[in-house]
C-alpha cells in the first residue's frame, strides 16, 4: 500500500489478463482491501510468460501487489456460494465491501444476481466488445486503425507496438468509475452496474485526440511519418558514439532551447526564409521537419552521448536517449529507488527485485513501500474468518474438500524434511 485514501474500502476481484487486474492493482495502491479471488490451480494467467527461475510468473506478480489471494473453486456449487457471500456480505466498522471488479462472465455473479442479495452492490465489468463478444488489447488496436498510422506502416505491413495502450487505458478508467461509484453510495447509498468495453475505449479515444474527427471532417487518414512527431518537430537521431536519442521541439521554449544547443539559429532561420515559414509556429516545423532533420543531424552525430547530454542540459532541450529495459536499470536514476515511487521488495518465488508503488506524489503524506503479489491462496483463511466469519472446523472441511485451498508453497523455500526422511511442504 503507498496511500490511504481508499482504506476501509474492500473489493472482490476475480479477473484475469491485465485491465482488470491492473484496474485492482490501482484501488489497492491507495488503500482498498483487494481480495483477488483464483481457482485453486492459479487459473489462466497465473503461470504466463515471463516466468522467474523458480516457476513464478513476472506477468501475475507484477499486476497483483498489493492484493489478498484467495484459492477458492467456484466450479462448485459450494464454492459459488462462498464467493456470491463475500461479494455481498454486510459491512463492518473497519470495510465497506459490497464491491465486484471482474472481467470474467458468469451468470452467477452477474450484477442483478448479487444485488438481489445486496442493494446497493457495485459491480465494475470490463468486456472485450460492448456486446459481450471476445475481444484483448491487439484486436481492438488493429480495429481501430492505430497500426496504419505507426511507424513506417503500409496497407501491406501495419505496425503495431508492444505496449498494451487500451488494457492500461481501460484500467485507469474502470479504477476511477469504481471510485466514483463509491462517493456516490456513500452519499446516497446507492448501488451502480459499471461495465466498460475495452474497444469502447480506444474508440472513445479515436475521438477524444481528434484522429476520428480528422477522417470524419477533413476527409483524410493520419499516414505513417515514421519517427517523426505529428503536428511540430520531433525525430530520432545517432550520435558520434553510435547511440539513439530523441529531440522534441513541441512548445516554443523545447524549440528555442534545441535551436540553441545545435548552434543552428542561422541556418534555420534562412531555411524559413526559403520556404516562406515561420518555425514559431509548431504546423511549420511539422511541414518542414524533414529539412529541419537535415541541419540538425550532423551536429549531433558530430557529438557524444556525454557531449550532447551537457548541451541539452545547459539549454533546456527535451530528448531522451533509447535504451533497451536492460539499459535503464543501469543508467537511468528515474528507474531505481533514487526515485521514491520505486522500493526494493522480495516477491516469493521471485526474490529481490525493483518495484513501483503508485506514481502519484502526495505532498506531505509519508509513501509507503509496495507490498509484494501473495502466494496462491496466502490468504484463503484469514479472509474467510475476517470477511465471513468462518471458524476453524468450517475452514477444515472446506480444505478437506478442496472447495478452497492454500498457500501453495513459495518455490524459493527450502522443502522440510520430517523425522522418517519424506518430504514436508
Amino acid at each position: 500500500m503507498n496511500y490511504d485514501l481508499l482504506q476501509g474500502a474492500r473489493v472482490v476481484e476475480s479477473s484475469a489478463f491485465i485491465a482488470a487486474p491492473l484496474a485492482g492493482l490501482a484501488l489497492a495502491q491507495f488503500g482498498t482491501d483487494v481480495i483477488r479471488v483464483d481457482l485453486p490451480d492459479g487459473g489462466i494467467d497465473y503461470r504466463r510468460l515471463p516466468l522467474a527461475p523458480a516457476g513464478r510468473s513476472l506477468y501475475w506478480t507484477g499486476l497483483n501487489k498489493g492484493k489478498r489471494s484467495l484459492a477458492i473453486d467456484f466450479r462448485r456449487p459450494e464454492g459459488k456460494e462462498l464467493l456470491q457471500e463475500l461479494v455481498t456480505c454486510p459491512d463492518t466498522p473497519a470495510a465497506s465491501g459490497g464491491v465486484l471488479l471482474t472481467n470474467i462472465a458468469t451468470s452467477w455473479l452477474s450484477h442483478a444476481v448479487l444485488s438481489a442479495k445486496r442493494r446497493d452492490l457495485i459491480s465494475c465489468t470490463i468486456e472485450g466488445n460492448a456486446d459481450g463478444s471476445t475481444a484483448v488489447d491487439y484486436t481492438v488496436n488493429c480495429a481501430a486503425g492505430f497500426p496504419f498510422m505507426t511507424g513506417e506502416a503500409t496497407r501491406a505491413a501495419p505496425v503495431n507496438h508492444v505496449l498494451p495502450a487500451w488494457d492500461v487505458a481501460c484500467a485507469y478508467h474502470a479504477a476511477f468509475s469504481t471510485v466514483a461509484a463509491l462517493a456516490r453510495r456513500k452519499s446516497d447509498g446507492q448501488g451502480a452496474e459499471l461495465r466498460m468495453a475495452l474497444s469502447d475505449v480506444a474508440f472513445s479515444l479515436l475521438s477524444h485526440l481528434g484522429f476520428s474527427t480528422e477522417a470524419e471532417i477533413l476527409g483524410q487518414d493520419r499516414a505513417p511519418i515514421g519517427n517523426y512527431l505529428y503536428g511540430a518537430f520531433g525525430r530520432d537521431f545517432t550520435t558520434l558514439d553510435g547511440r539513439k536519442i530523441y529531440l522534441a521541439g513541441i512548445s516554443a521554449n523545447q524549440w528555442k532551447g534545441l535551436v540553441r544547443a545545435c548552434d543552428a539559429t542561422k541556418d534555420l532561420q534562412q531555411l524559413q526564409e526559403r520556404m516562406d515559414l515561420n518555425f514559431e509556429h509548431e504546423g511549420d516545423r511539422f511541414q518542414a521537419r524533414e529539412q529541419i532533420a537535415a541541419v540538425i543531424e550532423p551536429w549531433v552525430a558530430a557529438r557524444t552521448l556525454l557531449e550532447l547530454e551537457r548541451a541539452f542540459a545547459e539549454h533546456g532541450v527535451c530528448w531522451g536517449p533509447y535504451r533497451s529495459v536492460q539499459e535503464a536499470l543501469r543508467e537511468d536514476p528515474r528507474l531505481s529507488t533514487d526515485n521514491p515511487i520505486f522500493s526494493e521488495i522480495n516477491t516469493p518465488g521471485v526474490g529481490q527485485h525493483l518495484a513501483a508503488g503508485t506514481p502519484l506524489r502526495l505532498v506531505g503524506e509519508t509513501r509507503g513501500v509496495p507490498t509484494a503479489a501473495p502466494i496462491l491462496g496466502a490468504d484463503t483463511d484469514a479472509v474467510l474468518q475476517d470477511v465471513l466469519g468462518l471458524d476453524s472446523a468450517t475452514l477444515g472441511r472446506l480444505h478437506d474438500s478442496g472447495v478452497v485451498a492454500g498457500p501453495e508453497r513459495d518455490p524459493l523455500m527450502p522443502v522440510r524434511s520430517n523425522s522418517t526422511g519424506a518430504a514436508a511442504a
